[in-house]
This record gives structure tokens, C-alpha cells and sequence, in this order.
């Protein structure tokens, strides 16, 4: 098991790794992936199997039939599809994605009606080669924004009478978007209210733990270490994949930013990094119902969470996910990011942010496939599309806008 070094950083390129990468790099790639395992062919079989499986990308599950996958190299004037069973020894591991993902967000506010719906998907920019769809359906807070089954979403549901998930499909699918979920897990207030045991607890006494005092408005949140949590999300995350969503974008995979006072009365293995293999455990289960309906999972962590090492989620050799989207929250940003010693300040234009923002992170990202995801309330689409082409020339192909 490997966790990150905190000491001194040392700055990779992201050539290799960033989601999106250009059609000749991946050709380029795929030739010199050929080579070499000819040559381990020559040395023989004992030698060229562990250093294969040791080449694998951190985090990748085994191979799937290599009947149905395919590397596919792509620019702007020609497109070759190889077929994987023509490469001996090369196995593509499960989940892999090689197109650029390119979408935008909906409000969870646009989901409480079918009108309300149509009229934000009509208000999506032109031109800007969305395809894909993103739509809330269970935010931070806990709340879900859709008729659900699963038996603790009923307290939870945003409304009484909220549109079913065949509802919301079918209407992005009429205007000709693919659908995707955001789904957040574990920033969620509402489930340990509905069972005490879903949240944190203290360690002697086994009282329900909150963020603050209760004055101060204190909520509980669910924690990685109830079954009975992970369960209830890995539910919530089934019913969607199995309802038509290509992709399920998965946030708040994350502890709450315990203060020292907190980790003194909580369990002890929660001030030692042992804890993210319950937070990457829970991933893997959500990933595992993702794709056992036939969508694909991705991991959502928020640029001001990685700058204040809130990111145990961030395990390459741990995760079963390899493709993260870095949620640049603009208005989180300006705010300023506060670490114990330092306090990071955001000026100048959205773009300006947007890349500093990147450029503090994208470290911690090198073993994963990266979209960026451009939000806030205080920004106009057009802030959002001015930083998207502004990162798109750093090499960062992949986007969801809002």
C-alpha cells in the first residue's frame, strides 16, 4: 500500500497521463507498447509476464475479453481502430476510457419539474462540442433529486413528487445529449438523521458526532466506516447506471475536515492515512455496480480539497477508478484556500484562477486520466468556455462546463 510522500514535490509532466491525450501521442504510445513486449517475448514468457502486469496502469483492474475492446487512435483527419487481440500480450484493463469527455451541468434546481428540465437543457451554449450531459441527482447535503426506490432515498428526496429517472433520460437524450449522474456520497446530512448508525460516532461514548456546535448550525455526515452507508449509496449509484446514465461522476468521497479536537474523540484510525482504504473500498464497490450495468464511473475531487490534503479518495494503487474530474469551484476559490500554515489567495481573471488552480494540483493527478470541470454561481458560461480554451492549450482536452 503507497501513499503519497508530503515532503518535497517533484513536478511531472503530464504528457502521459492528462484524459484526452492527442492522436499521434496515443499511436506513438501504442508502437512503442509493441516493441518492447516483442522484445520480452524474445527473453521469454517468465521474464515478460510480471514486467507486463508491472507496466499496467496503477489502479486497473484485470483485462476484459480482448474481443471487445479496442485502441483507437484519433485526430482531426483520420481515425484507425486496432483491434487488442492483434497485440499479443496486451490486455486492456477494465474502465479505461480513450475519448476526450466533453460535457456540461445542469442545477438541481432544473430537475424539479419536466418543464424545468426543458428549459435548462434549451439554455445549454451551441458550438462548444457538449456531448455528454451531467445532471445532479444527489447533491451535497444528502439530497435526491429524482424518484427513487432505494428505501432511505424517501426522507432524502428533494420534493415529493420528483421526476423519475426514465423521465430525465429520455429528456436529454430528445435533445440529443448523452446523460450522465453526479452523485455525491458521503457529504450527506440527511442519512445519519434517518439512522444514527449511517454517521460518525464518538469513540468512548458512541454519541453521534457534528461538524460544529449545534449553534453554529452542526450537522453529522455519513462516514466510509458504516455498511450500512455504503450500501445505501452503492444502491443509489445501481439504480442509476442501471437507468440509462453512460456516466456516473461520483463526489464527496471524502472525510469531513476534522479539526484536531474532532480526531480526539473519534476513532483513532482516523488521524492515520490506514483510513482511505475504507474511502477507496467504497469506490471500488461503486465502481464495480457501475459497471455491471454497462456505464463507466468517475471520481470527483475539488481542486481546494487536494491543495488541503482532504484527498485520501487519491490512491492510484488502491483504486479500481482511473479517471478523476477536477472540479475547479471558482467561487471556492476566490475565497482564498486555507491550509493549517499558509493561505492561498485566487486573483485576477476566471481564467487566471483556473490555472493556477491546476498548475498547484495537477501533481497529484499524474497517475490519473483528468477532466476539468469549470463551476461556480458567480460565473457566466462565457468565464467558463474562456477558461476551458485556456486550458485545452496546457493539453487538457477533456471538460464539463457548470
Amino acid at each position: 500500500m503507497k501513499f503519497k510522500n508530503k515532503g518535497r514535490k517533484i513536478y511531472k509532466t503530464k504528457e502521459k497521463n492528462y484524459y484526452g491525450k492527442s492522436g499521434a501521442g496515443k499511436a506513438f504510445s501504442v508502437g512503442l507498447t509493441i516493441l518492447l513486449l516483442g522484445g520480452l517475448g524474445f527473453i521469454g514468457y517468465s521474464v515478460a509476464e510480471p514486467l507486463v502486469n508491472y507496466s499496467k496502469k496503477k489502479g486497473d483492474k484485470d483485462a476484459v475479453s480482448p474481443t471487445s475492446a479496442v485502441v483507437t487512435s484519433e485526430n482531426a483527419t483520420d481515425s484507425t481502430t486496432i483491434p487488442v487481440e492483434t497485440m499479443p500480450g496486451i490486455t486492456p484493463p477494465q474502465g479505461v476510457n480513450f475519448e476526450a469527455y466533453k460535457g456540461a451541468s445542469l442545477k438541481a434546481d432544473d430537475l424539479l419539474s419536466a418543464e424545468a428540465l426543458e428549459l435548462a437543457i434549451g439554455r445549454l451554449p451551441t458550438g462548444q462540442g457538449i456531448e455528454y450531459l451531467a445532471v445532479p441527482l444527489k447533491i451535497s447535503g444528502g439530497a435526491v433529486y429524482y424518484s427513487s426506490e432505494v428505501f432511505y432515498a424517501g426522507p432524502a428526496k428533494a420534493s415529493t413528487d420528483m421526476l423519475t429517472l426514465e423521465q430525465i433520460v429520455s429528456a436529454i437524450n430528445k435533445a440529443g445529449y448523452k446523460p450522465a449522474a453526479v452523485v455525491s456520497i458521503f457529504d450527506d446530512n440527511l442519512l445519519p438523521v434517518t439512522d444514527g448508525g449511517c454517521g460518525y460516532r464518538t469513540y468512548t461514548t458512541d454519541e453521534q458526532w457534528i461538524d460544529n456546535d449545534v449553534s453554529a448550525g452542526g450537522k453529522p455526515w455519513a462516514t466510509p466506516y458504516s455498511d450500512l452507508a455504503v450500501s445505501y449509496n452503492a444502491d443509489i449509484v445501481s439504480e442509476i447506471s442501471s437507468a440509462g446514465f453512460k456516466k456516473v461522476i461520483c463526489s464527496d468521497l471524502v472525510f469531513p475536515r476534522f479539526r484536531q479536537s474532532d480526531l480526539d474523540i473519534l476513532d483513532p484510525e482516523l488521524s492515520t492515512p490506514a483510513r482511505s482504504m475504507k474511502m477507496t473500498a467504497a469506490a471500488n464497490m461503486f465502481n464495480d455496480r457501475i459497471l455491471k450495468n454497462g456505464s463507466s464511473m468517475f471520481i470527483e475531487v475539488s481542486a481546494a480539497d487536494i491543495i488541503m490534503e482532504n484527498n485520501d479518495i487519491l490512491q492510484p494503487m488502491l483504486l479500481n477508478v482511473n479517471t478523476v474530474v477536477l472540479d475547479l469551484n471558482i467561487d471556492e476559490l476566490s475565497s482564498g484556500v486555507y491550509t493549517a500554515d499558509t493561505v492561498y489567495d485566487f486573483s485576477g481573471t476566471v481564467s487566471e484562477k483556473a490555472e493556477k488552480a491546476v498548475n498547484m494540483v495537477e501533481d497529484d493527478l499524474s497517475e490519473f486520466n483528468i477532466v476539468i470541470r469549470l463551476s461556480g454561481d458567480s460565473c457566466s458560461m462565457m468565464d467558463f468556455v474562456e477558461a476551458r480554451d485556456a486550458l485545452v492549450k496546457k493539453g487538457y482536452e477533456s471538460f464539463i462546463l457548470g
